[in-house]
């Protein structure tokens, strides 16, 4: 049985994509099978793993509007293992389309359903907002990483975050559980990084991940040539990074 994850923080520039496509692509090479759902209208998953959003006829919208199967939305990609339901800009419009329906913040778990059996893993890539595709991610998942970016206003707005996540669990999906915090463009000269470490761990403890994603040319350079990190530059120390998290991720995990 799959376990669905949500990566989601409203604020932007935090590390959210980076962070789904490359832990997707490690946990892919760890030979663990995974899908990438792409919830975020900006559609920046999609096109990080070398997918032509322009060119994608069904994905996360379509499968919100229960107008396809999760099965036809999936495509595969040249990341081993790893296949992506695409976003595409279009996906914008279903907040407003999704106002009136019944049972709205249910549309993605049903619609996960019948594949989640298929995987290993099924990683979500939320938009940074707390609207309507955010909170079906959030229903629909088993567990949310939060990436926290070692810059001065880094705890700004987690405490909402983490109230959106109670509010989920109270009233929605009472399974629905913290996988951990993950410190992301860590620069370990910075002094002002290493006071976000210090504070989000007294302030955490056990719910921030050892793995911390550190501050990598390489990992910024790899959306732009629609690879992950993994394919770009398996050396480097971003792809490390990714890999030492998603071999936490497995030993939290283990079945």
């Amino acid at each position: 049985m799959g376990k669905i994850i949500a990566i989601a923080n409203q604020k932007g520039g935090v590390g959210k994509t980076t962070t789904t496509v490359n832990l997707a692509a490690s946990l892919g090479v760890l030979e663990q099978k995974v899908l990438l759902i792409d919830a975020d209208p900006q559609a920046n998953a999609t096109s990080g793993l070398g997918i032509d959003v322009e060119g994608v006829e069904y994905g996360t919208y379509q499968l919100l509007e229960h107008t396809i199967s999760a099965k036809e939305a999936v495509i595969k990609t040249s990341s081993p293992n790893v296949d992506i339901i695409p976003a595409h800009i279009d996906l914008v419009a279903i907040e407003i389309e999704l106002v009136d329906k019944e049972e709205r913040e249910y549309m993605l778990k049903k619609a996960l359903k019948d594949i989640k059996d298929n995987y290993d893993y099924i990683l979500i890539d939320c938009a940074p907002s707390l609207g309507l595709i955010t909170l079906n991610s959030l229903v629909a998942a088993d567990a949310v990483i939060i990436p926290i970016q070692c810059e001065y206003f880094a705890l700004e707005g987690l405490g909402k975050l983490l109230n959106t996540i109670k509010g989920v669990q109270k009233i929605h999906n009472k399974e629905l559980d913290i996988e951990g915090l993950l410190l992301t463009m860590y620069d370990s000269r910075l002094r002002l990084s290493n006071q976000v470490v210090e504070e989000v761990k007294k302030h955490f403890e056990n719910m921030v991940f050892k793995s911390i994603i550190q501050r990598n040319v390489r990992l910024s350079e790899a959306p732009s040539y629609g690879e992950s990190i993994i394919k770009y530059d398996a050396t480097s120390r971003g792809a490390e990074n990714y890999i030492s998290l998603a071999n936490e991720i497995l030993k939290k995990n283990k079945k």
